[in-house]
Protein backbone atom coordinates (compact mmCIF):
# COMPACT_ATOMS: atom_id res chain seq x y z
CA UNK A 1 0.00 0.00 0.00
CA UNK A 2 1.13 3.68 -1.23
CA UNK A 3 0.05 6.50 1.37
CA UNK A 4 0.50 10.06 -0.38
CA UNK A 5 0.66 12.68 2.49
CA UNK A 6 0.03 16.23 1.91
CA UNK A 7 0.50 18.95 3.71
CA UNK A 8 -0.70 22.27 3.19
CA UNK A 9 -0.10 25.97 4.83
CA UNK A 10 -2.43 28.66 4.04
CA UNK A 11 -2.02 32.70 4.44
CA UNK A 12 -3.21 33.33 8.06
CA UNK A 13 -6.35 33.83 8.39
CA UNK A 14 -7.47 32.32 5.83
CA UNK A 15 -7.35 28.55 6.17
CA UNK A 16 -11.36 28.51 7.19
CA UNK A 17 -11.97 30.36 3.78
CA UNK A 18 -9.95 27.85 2.41
CA UNK A 19 -11.76 24.85 3.66
CA UNK A 20 -14.95 26.08 2.98
CA UNK A 21 -13.72 26.43 -0.96
CA UNK A 22 -12.35 22.97 -1.09
CA UNK A 23 -15.72 21.81 0.80
CA UNK A 24 -17.98 23.45 -1.80
CA UNK A 25 -16.19 22.81 -5.16
CA UNK A 26 -13.25 20.53 -4.47
CA UNK A 27 -14.06 17.30 -1.98
CA UNK A 28 -17.05 16.01 -4.36
CA UNK A 29 -14.77 15.60 -7.46
CA UNK A 30 -11.33 14.38 -5.45
CA UNK A 31 -13.14 11.65 -3.29
CA UNK A 32 -14.98 10.29 -6.77
CA UNK A 33 -11.45 9.97 -8.19
CA UNK A 34 -9.43 8.79 -5.49
CA UNK A 35 -11.74 7.50 -2.69
CA UNK A 36 -12.10 8.56 0.76
CA UNK A 37 -8.79 10.34 2.48
CA UNK A 38 -7.54 7.58 4.64
CA UNK A 39 -7.31 10.83 7.01
CA UNK A 40 -7.62 14.50 6.51
CA UNK A 41 -7.19 16.89 9.46
CA UNK A 42 -6.81 20.62 10.32
CA UNK A 43 -3.37 21.50 12.54
CA UNK A 44 -4.59 22.39 16.11
CA UNK A 45 -0.45 22.67 17.72
CA UNK A 46 2.66 22.97 15.58
CA UNK A 47 2.36 24.56 11.90
CA UNK A 48 -0.17 26.35 12.47
CA UNK A 49 -2.55 27.04 9.48
CA UNK A 50 -2.02 24.04 7.89
CA UNK A 51 -3.92 20.96 7.03
CA UNK A 52 -2.59 17.40 5.98
CA UNK A 53 -4.48 14.91 4.26
CA UNK A 54 -3.43 11.30 3.62
CA UNK A 55 -4.91 9.18 0.35
CA UNK A 56 -4.03 5.39 0.02
CA UNK A 57 -3.24 3.53 -3.40
CA UNK A 58 -2.53 0.14 -4.19
CA UNK A 59 0.51 1.05 -5.54
CA UNK A 60 2.14 4.03 -7.45
CA UNK A 61 0.18 2.90 -10.71
CA UNK A 62 -2.80 2.96 -8.67
CA UNK A 63 -2.15 6.88 -7.45
CA UNK A 64 -1.09 7.60 -11.04
CA UNK A 65 -4.22 6.39 -13.10
CA UNK A 66 -6.67 7.73 -10.01
CA UNK A 67 -5.04 11.43 -9.96
CA UNK A 68 -4.69 11.32 -13.95
CA UNK A 69 -8.70 10.99 -13.89
CA UNK A 70 -8.94 13.86 -11.21
CA UNK A 71 -7.00 16.23 -13.47
CA UNK A 72 -9.08 15.43 -16.00
CA UNK A 73 -12.27 16.38 -14.21
CA UNK A 74 -13.68 19.56 -15.32
CA UNK A 75 -14.85 20.22 -11.51
CA UNK A 76 -11.08 19.49 -10.14
CA UNK A 77 -9.69 21.95 -12.56
CA UNK A 78 -12.45 24.60 -11.58
CA UNK A 79 -11.92 24.12 -8.06
CA UNK A 80 -7.94 24.46 -8.77
CA UNK A 81 -8.44 27.99 -11.11
CA UNK A 82 -10.58 29.48 -7.84
CA UNK A 83 -8.16 28.00 -5.46
CA UNK A 84 -5.76 29.76 -7.49
CA UNK A 85 -7.46 32.85 -7.37
CA UNK A 86 -8.32 33.02 -4.15
CA UNK A 87 -4.74 33.01 -3.21
CA UNK A 88 -5.41 31.32 0.14
CA UNK A 89 -2.07 28.83 -0.34
CA UNK A 90 1.28 29.68 1.21
CA UNK A 91 3.10 26.29 0.30
CA UNK A 92 2.25 22.39 0.01
CA UNK A 93 4.81 19.22 0.65
CA UNK A 94 4.04 15.75 -0.04
CA UNK A 95 5.28 12.46 0.72
CA UNK A 96 4.87 8.90 -0.55
CA UNK A 97 4.96 6.71 2.03
CA UNK A 98 4.96 3.09 2.66
CA UNK A 99 3.50 1.18 5.97
CA UNK A 100 6.25 -0.17 8.41
CA UNK A 101 6.78 -3.77 7.91
CA UNK A 102 4.43 -3.75 11.80
CA UNK A 103 2.09 -1.38 10.84
CA UNK A 104 -1.32 -2.82 9.07
CA UNK A 105 -3.65 -0.06 7.83
CA UNK A 106 -7.25 -1.04 8.36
Amino acid sequence: MLFDMRTYVCKPGTIKDHMALYEKMGMAPQTEHLGPPFFYGVTETGLVNSYVHIWKYENAADREQRRANMMADPRWIAYLQASREAGYLERQENALMQAAPFWKPE
